[in-house]
């Protein structure tokens, strides 16, 4: 059963912080050593001291990027920096975007979710990597704190959990132009009988991880490694919850994107490649006028060559040229891949991992992360290559809802980096301390 709570949020203090922009972040996972260095500069209370500070080559266990956060934690509370909340609540959230021309709106809210250490009502589609997990677990270990949530969908086809909260909020507590140019709207929710309501709604229902799967497997071992350390057996210590954001699996404002492949690979025989890609797939050769470097217009355009309903299609970049790339048959994948399940082996991202990257050029799990790199960025998939950063690429067409709630409740796991939900949710705006 699906259990969640109320909690009484900390955030940043309106009459400390005059312009909450200057202290918000991009989630810590999308943040490059510019983007870091920015941020330090922009504000010194900047979000991004806590959730990834800078590590210094005289740094001790006594003294490293997760005890500053804590120190710092600890004094910008102490500062009125961060205020908690008076009143348990749960924290209506909302993003507005452009995509494509169309504006969109992403409905959630901010909730503490008890773990499932089984997931048998959380549902996970990605495998988890260590090294992630141990960051995340040290920040933890020594914050004791959810300072960025997990996001979650849950199935809601007539809305009704959004249209019972939306009449009861008025005026957001903050608006915020985020690094992404969305607007990011939240609200405090105190009502008991409405929290009532949507506590109840949601206990039958099945939760699937769309952003997190790394920090939810961490609240777990977290949870695990304080019942032993401290003895608790309590199931409603606070340490078994989870701040997330929850929202409608069929919500409009939800977009999930796809991610490319790039390829770097020494003595790569690209015309054996190409000749050994035409026993599966029907492929096609278009050129690339080579004085043009409008890389967004080249990538709008393989991407809207690679555009279908029904069909498995690819596009393989090389410098000056792509390649169009249509699977004849998806029982191929019966012999590649007949461990999953059908829905798995008919996944876009598993047909080109498995029959490209593993089958044609040997590059498998243990070998991957030396190979393959990833952007979600149409033009990067171009420039790069172009550039010689890479020797080619992948672009692909996105994982669906359908598809990602199928794997899910199936228990598989699609290959890494099969999923990129927009829009990302904004960190800075409220914390959960235990």
């Amino acid at each position: 059963m699906v259990e969640i709570a109320p909690f009484t949020g900390i955030v940043y203090n309106r009459e400390k912080i005059k312009e909450l922009n200057d202290v918000m972040s991009p989630p810590y996972d999308i943040i490059s050593k510019d983007m870091q260095n920015t941020l330090y500069t922009k504000h010194p209370n900047n979000f991004v001291r806590l959730i990834l500070g800078k590590q210094y080559p005289d740094d001790t266990k006594k003294n490293d990027r997760y005890i500053r956060a804590k120190k710092l934690f600890d004094e910008w509370q102490k500062e009125s920096i961060l205020i908690k909340s008076k009143k348990p609540a749960i924290y209506p959230y909302k993003i507005e975007y452009i995509l494509n021309n169309k504006k969109k709106t992403m409905n959630g809210f901010f909730v503490l979710l008890k773990l499932d250490p089984d997931y048998k009502y959380v549902k996970a589609h990605e495998k988890t990597l260590s090294k992630p997990k141990e960051d995340r677990l040290n920040l933890l270990r020594a914050c004791k704190a959810n300072f960025e949530p997990i996001q979650l969908l849950y199935i809601d086809k007539n809305d009704s959990i959004r249209k019972k909260m939306d009449p009861s909020i008025d005026k957001a507590i903050m608006e915020i132009k985020g690094y992404d140019g969305f607007t990011h709207k939240l609200w405090k929710l105190e009502d008991k009988d409405i929290i009532a309501w949507v506590t109840n709604q949601l206990k039958d229902k099945i939760l699937f991880i769309a952003d997190g799967h790394h920090r939810y497997q961490t609240a777990i071992n977290f949870a695990n490694e304080q019942k032993k350390k401290t003895g608790i057996s309590d199931e409603n210590a606070s340490f078994n919850y989870r701040m997330v954001v929850l929202a409608n699996m069929f919500d409009e404002g939800l977009t999930i994107l796809p991610t490319h492949r790039l390829v770097k690979m020494k003595g790569l025989d690209i015309k054996k490649l190409i000749d050994d890609l035409s026993n599966y797939f029907i492929v096609e050769k278009m050129l690339v006028d080579s004085t043009n470097k409008d890389y967004d217009c080249i990538g709008k355009n393989i991407v809207e060559d690679i555009e279908t309903k029904n069909e498995h299609k690819f596009a393989l970049y090389i410098k000056g040229e792509y390649y169009i790339l249509t699977l004849k048959d998806e029982k191929i994948m019966d012999e590649f891949a007949s461990d999953h399940s059908k829905v798995w082996r008919t996944l876009d991202v598993s047909i080109l991992h498995k029959i490209i990257l593993e089958r044609l050029m040997e590059i498998n799990e243990k070998n991957l992360e030396e190979h393959v790199k990833y952007t979600r960025v149409n033009s990067e998939a171009i420039k790069f290559v172009d550039e010689g950063k890479f020797d080619i690429s992948f672009l692909l067409n996105a994982t669906k809802i359908e598809e990602l709630k199928s794997i899910a409740d199936a228990g598989e796991h699609m290959p890494q980096k099969s999923t990129y939900f927009l829009p990302k949710m904004l960190s800075g705006l409220v914390m959960y301390k235990m």
